[in-house]
Parts: C-alpha cells; sequence; structure tokens
C-alpha cells in the first residue's frame, strides 16, 4: 500500500518513468521516493515535490521502555545425551582467545595476572558468604530429614526419577538398564534423603594448588560433598578438614606454575568418633535416623525454614562459583574444586577408552554442584496418580521445593510458571478437545 498525499491523488504512477523516481530512505516511515517536479506540474498542477512513502512500521523511540510480562509457563532445560559431550558453559572461541594471550605473555615473559582467590589468596568479602552457606546447609539436611517423616517420597530403583505422593506416577519415562521389560515403567521403591538431595563429593585437598591427584594416590585423599569443599577453600575452617591459607600469592606464567611457595605438609587429622563428630551435620548419609519426627504444629515452620535455606544455599554457591573454579567432567557427573581436575582414571561415560578413564574437565555449572533435581508437580498427594497422556498439563519444580509446598511453605515466585499453578488438568476426555 502507498500513502500519497493529497496534493497528487491524480498522479498515475504507471505513466512516470522509474530512472525518474529519486529514491530515498530519509523520513519517519523508512523507504520513500520523490517525483520530479515536471511530473508533478504536468499531472497536478504542483510546482513542489511530493513525497510518497511506503506504509513501514515507524520507528521506535529509544526512550520508551515496554512493560515487563511475567511468563505464564516455563519448559525446564533439555536433557543433554549421554552419547555426546556437554556444551561449554563459555564459549570454546573465547577460550582459545584467553589461551593464545597467555601464551603470548608467556613467550615475552611477562607474568600472568591473578587476582584473588586465582592466586591463592581469600577474597574477605566471601569469608561471610561461604559461612551462611555451611550453616543454611545443615539446616536443610535437618529440615528436609524431618519432613520426609511426614511427606512421602518415592525413587526408581532402576533409575534417578523421583516422586513426591502417596503413590509413584505411571508416565513410562524409565531410563533405566532394564526399561525395555517394563515397557517404562518405574518400579517405585520408598526414597530417603539422598534421592532429594543428589550427593555430588569431590577430593578434598589441603593445597589446591600442590601436586595434583593421582589414580594410584586415590585413597589418600577423602571425599566430602563437593558445597562443603567450595566453602571450605573460601575461608570456612573446619578442624576435621585443614586448608593451607596463603598469605603471599602464586605466580604463573602462562600454564606453569613459577612459585607457589613450596610444598608444605598436611598436618595432622584430630582424632574423633563418627557418631560424635560435627562432620555428621554436613552429610546426608543417616540423616533420617538422627532427626525425630516434627509435631504437626511445628511442620509448617520447618518447611518453610528448610525452603529459605535452600535458596541461601543456592544463591551462596552462586556467588562463590563466580569468583572461585570448580570443574566438572564433560562426559559424568564428576565434579573438583580447584584450579584444575585430578588424574584419576575413573570415568566411564561416552569414549571413555578412548581417554584411558580420564575425565574431560571444563568450567561447572551451578546446578553439576547443587543439582534441583526435578520432579513432576502433584497437586493433591491423595489423588490419582500421574498419567502419560496427561504430561503436557503437568509442571515441574525442585525435589526440595515440592517437599516444602506440601508441608505448608510459600512457594517462590521463580518457581510457579515452572510448576504451572494457573492450568487446570483436564479429564481424559477433555484433552482430546484442547488445541
Amino acid at each position: 500500500m502507498l500513502l500519497v498525499s493529497p496534493a497528487c491523488r491524480g498522479v498515475n504512477l504507471q505513466t512516470v518513468d522509474p530512472k525518474l523516481i529519486n529514491i530515498s530512505a530519509k523520513g519517519s516511515y523508512g523507504s520513500c521516493f520523490q517525483i520530479p517536479r515536471s511530473i508533478l506540474k504536468r499531472e497536478c498542477g504542483i510546482r513542489l515535490g511530493t513525497v510518497v512513502c511506503f506504509n513501514q512500521k515507524p520507528i521506535q523511540h529509544t526512550s520508551f521502555k515496554k512493560r515487563h510480562v511475567s511468563t505464564q509457563n516455563v519448559d525446564l532445560p533439555p536433557i543433554l545425551p549421554k552419547n555426546k559431550k556437554k556444551p561449554y558453559p563459555v564459549p570454546f572461541k573465547q577460550i582459545q582467545e584467553e589461551a593464545r594471550k597467555d601464551k603470548k605473555l608467556a613467550q615475552m615473559g611477562i607474568e600472568k595476572q591473578l587476582d584473588p582467590p586465582k592466586n591463592g589468596l581469600l577474597v574477605p568479602n566471601l569469608v561471610p558468604v561461604a559461612s551462611q552457606v555451611i550453616d543454611n546447609w545443615k539446616l536443610l539436611i535437618k529440615g528436609l530429614a524431618q519432613l520426609l517423616h511426614v511427606v512421602p517420597v518415592f525413587a526408581c530403583s532402576e533409575c534417578g526419577a523421583v516422586h513426591v505422593a502417596n503413590s509413584g506416577h505411571n508416565i513410562k519415562d524409565c531410563n533405566g538398564p532394564t526399561n525395555s521389560q517394563r515397557r517404562g515403567s518405574h518400579s517405585w521403591v520408598k526414597g530417603t534423603i539422598n534421592d532429594v538431595l543428589i550427593p555430588v563429593e569431590s577430593y578434598h585437598m589441603y593445597d589446591p594448588f600442590g601436586r595434583r591427584i593421582k589414580h594410584e594416590t586415590r585413597f589418600d585423599y577423602d571425599r566430602i560433598p563437593a558445597l562443603v569443599e567450595l566453602c571450605i577453600q573460601a575461608g570456612v575452617d573446619i578442624p576435621e578438614y585443614p586448608c593451607r591459607r596463603r598469605t603471599q600469592p602464586i605466580r604463573m606464567m602462562g600454564k606453569r606454575v613459577i612459585d607457589h611457595g613450596g610444598y608444605v605438609r598436611e598436618p595432622d587429622k584430630p582424632q574423633t568418633s563418627s557418631l560424635s563428630s560435627p562432620l555428621a551435620e554436613l552429610d546426608t548419609l543417616g540423616a533420617c535416623e538422627r532427626y525425630p519426627p516434627p509435631t504437626p504444629e511445628d511442620i509448617p515452620k520447618i518447611a518453610q525454614e528448610t525452603m529459605d535455606a535452600y535458596e541461601k544455599v543456592r544463591l551462596g554457591v552462586t556467588k562463590l562459583m563466580r569468583k572461585f573454579t570448580v570443574k566438572a567432567c564433560g562426559y559424568c557427573s564428576e565434579v573438583h574444586v580447584g584450579p584444575w581436575g585430578h588424574s584419576v582414571k575413573l570415568c566411564g561415560e561416552f569414549k571413555h577408552q578412548w581417554r584411558d578413564g580420564k575425565h574431560g574437565w571444563q568450567d561447572a555449572l551451578v546446578d553439576e554442584v547443587f543439582p534441583p533435581n526435578y520432579v513432576w508437580h502433584v497437586r493433591d498427594l491423595k489423588g490419582n496418580p500421574l498419567t502419560g497422556n496427561l504430561r503436557r498439563f503437568y509442571g515441574k519444580a525442585p525435589a526440595v521445593v515440592e517437599i516444602c509446598m506440601h508441608s505448608g511453605a510459600r512457594v517462590p515466585q521463580r518457581y510457579k510458571a515452572m510448576m504451572r499453578l494457573d492450568i487446570i488438568v483436564p479429564d481424559l476426555q477433555e484433552a482430546d478437545m484442547v488445541a
């Protein structure tokens, strides 16, 4: 459609020679063209030129702010295939560019500039954050262990699926080793706290910048939760797991450490019993036996405290991982807290024979250190089991959020769109009529 000025309504554009038209890109409507004066004078009797413009969208003003519209439904991130390597959190080209810069500086004999904590020193403003993560981690384990006495949780014995309800669901999405015999149905058993809080462990190192852990010396190092190891390196002091506190920064030239202050022998650990040790509060093993069931009056309070602790732990781990280096294997779930990964040959995932069992280290994500463990959202624990025909109407939420919600806690705003609380689940007969 052409917008023509009222002064030249009678101009026959078909008789105008296209070579005589001066095309321009000026004006608020984008492309336009100008008819010569001689043609306008002959056709309309007008001396001034008239601009004819295309009906295009006007240019938006940069000062105009769009109104924020909250999303109604949010889909979960796709499940990555096991026959491929995980994508890099940082673009691979950016990794190559940084490696070239470090190599160029090393060839020129210039040391690499390192800021805390990359140079082995602590970051003073992150020490309180690490302490809060440890305190909330203890509170999370205690509250979740108490709520598991009240809220029923089922886990599949063949795969890692978890369901919060009085009975398992009927969605046939099991990917266990014998799922073909059960036609995708899950084999439900009673769940534990380790099914809700997936244990992610890493090796504890007294000096993260010291000697690497070799395959032959792997039993000389303790395995503790990766979240706890991250807090220890960030400044939390635990007598049972000491960590070297440097006063002088390390020096690097390229990828080579030229000064790390020498190797220091790890001090002896204090002898404590496993039951009376304060480390028992940091581990999920046997947590349900340590804490008794709560009273009905305290259930909503414990649920809200557990929900708040879960959010604080996740927020604190996110802040720590922005500064401290955490590595994760690109093929399996192994995690290592430190500037570089270990050399233990225990990777058994995709093409591990080509790598002689070594891990393919890359930067870790928050979900790899503190997995959310998504489960199907159930509105009524005593209702009918979920079916596969209506799975597109169901939402999902982290297992901790689902348990706390059924115990009386408020759901954070960022999980409501994921749980699809505003969708009414139809019947099986009505589902066919839904577009």
